[in-house]
């Protein structure tokens, strides 16, 4: 049944072909089937690829991707295996092997997208080849306006009478409003002054560092300045306000205040996924990205919501400058994901999905901590959550680890010892008692965290 299922696509392109006006480039007999034999081979090696988990299933440890054997001449696909697995199959279980619980690759929604038999893209060699779209901007409006239906819906944005502006993930769109809200500051004499709440994403610091800009500078916790009212009323200060938080999944709000503060909020897991959502958010400059809401990390897509058109604009500028817009190739794909998502009940599907994946693995981790007196997590309540129309239970991303012993000074060694790997505390500029275990990576990578974790409790307890 799959085969027949796999030839009537390539079936189906043709007569569809045979009388799309799209296709008839006429000059002769020659010229007009070559559009049409070369649809039926593209569409033959698209059914290849989506059928690749079927015809090499990795033993469900693993996958065959599209670069081998497909798009390669001359390589067979091979598995990619996932950590902790082997062989050519993916079959052989490294049992020495450690617990990856570090790094954020979502790719929990993975099952989520692997069932959807319609979200394939099929890209032409001469899609989009110039560096603009007809209206002489690097920007999609078709792809803006998804996006504003889908903040519609799920209640977590206003966009009405908002500019919207794409980047390379929400990484470039950082830098991007850290350039534009300092741009016009007096940096010569008082560079505008960056701060974060801690515990904090590293990232915010590191890329304020690389940059190293006479504009501003990165200068740590905002605790350092809540009550200099002076500093404040003589400089500028960008205060990056990260809600949900990055580590801890708890909403937050900007801690300084005045005239000259200005804000960046990042709300890169302010998704159902992650969170209850009590209202839309209403923030002058709002950055959002497809990695933690979809899975997609490696379309590298972000946005920006932004009030003012003078600091829109300044980040269009820093993105004209640095890359001259996002991929058209990106911008088709996050095209093809939303319309596939706001065909499925307006999105509850997706969204029932993660959240009950992420639930269900909070639960399981709180239960295995609570029989230790050794570690402890981060306190999180249910909540009234605007989307589901129902108080929800927690399901964030990452677990805040502490090591309560006083002799457990720094918690990423003594996980380390069981075979956890995890991120310090002190790359979030918080205490090294503390340690970020992802909670969104593969079901592989969350099982054996969690197997490593019973048995280190058990041995404890």
């Amino acid at each position: 049944m799959k085969s027949l299922m796999y030839l009537a696509l390539p079936i189906a392109l043709l007569i569809i072909s045979f009388f799309s006006p799209n296709f008839f480039f006429c000059v002769t007999d020659l010229d007009y089937w070559k559009p049409i034999i070369w649809r039926v081979s593209a569409a033959g090696e698209a059914e290849a690829a989506a059928a690749a988990a079927v015809i090499i299933p990795c033993s469900g440890h693993g996958r065959a991707y599209l670069e081998y054997g497909l798009v390669v001449k001359g390589h067979e696909p091979v598995c990619e295996c996932n950590p902790c697995y082997g062989g050519p199959e993916c079959s052989e279980f490294l049992s020495d092997c450690a617990a990856d619980a570090g790094s954020g690759d979502p790719y929990f929604m993975e099952p989520f997208w692997m069932n959807m038999q319609d979200n394939a893209i099929l890209i032409s060699g001469w899609h989009r080849m110039g560096y603009t779209y007809g209206d002489g901007s690097y920007t999609s409006e078709l792809l803006v306006n998804h996006i504003k239906k889908l903040h519609e819906i799920v209640g977590n944005a206003v966009t009405d009478g908002r500019y919207i502006i794409f980047g390379g993930g929400s990484t470039q769109l950082l830098n991007a409003a850290v350039y534009a809200l300092s741009s016009g500051n007096n940096s010569l004499v008082n560079p505008a002054k960056v701060v974060a709440t801690a515990p904090y994403y590293p990232l915010y610091r590191t890329q304020t560092e690389l940059f190293n800009s006479r504009d501003y500078q990165f200068e740590g916790d905002t605790s350092l300045w809540k009550n200099k009212t002076s500093d404040i009323n003589d400089t500028t200060f960008i205060e990056i306000v990260t809600s949900p938080t990055n580590p801890e999944g708890k909403l937050s709000k900007a801690v300084l205040e005045g005239n000259n503060v200005k804000t960046i909020n990042d709300r890169a897991y302010y998704w159902p996924n992650f969170t209850p959502i009590p209202s839309p958010a209403d923030d002058d400059l709002m950055l959002f990205t497809l990695s933690k809401f979809t899975g997609h990390a490696g379309t590298r897509f972000g946005w920006a919501i932004i009030k003012d058109k003078d600091v829109y604009e300044k980040m269009l500028t820093y993105m004209d400058l640095t890359t001259v817009g996002i991929s058209r190739e990106a911008q088709l794909r996050v095209l093809k994901i939303l319309n596939v998502i706001l065909e499925r009940e307006d999105g509850k599907q997706i969204f029932q999905f993660g959240y009950s994946t992420m639930k269900d693995r909070w639960m399981r981790l709180k239960q295995i901590i609570s029989k230790s007196k050794r570690f402890s997590l981060q306190k999180l309540s249910p909540h009234y959550c605007s989307f589901f129309k129902r108080v929800r239970h927690p399901s964030p991303a990452y677990a805040w680890l502490k090591c309560e012993r006083e002799e457990d000074k720094n918690c990423y060694k003594i996980l380390e010892g069981a075979g956890i790997n995890g991120y310090e505390g002190s790359m979030y500029s918080a205490d090294d008692r503390y340690v970020r275990l992802s909670l969104i990576r593969s079901q592989d990578d969350f099982d054996i965290l969690i197997n490593k974790l019973t048995n280190f409790v058990d041995k404890d307890y």
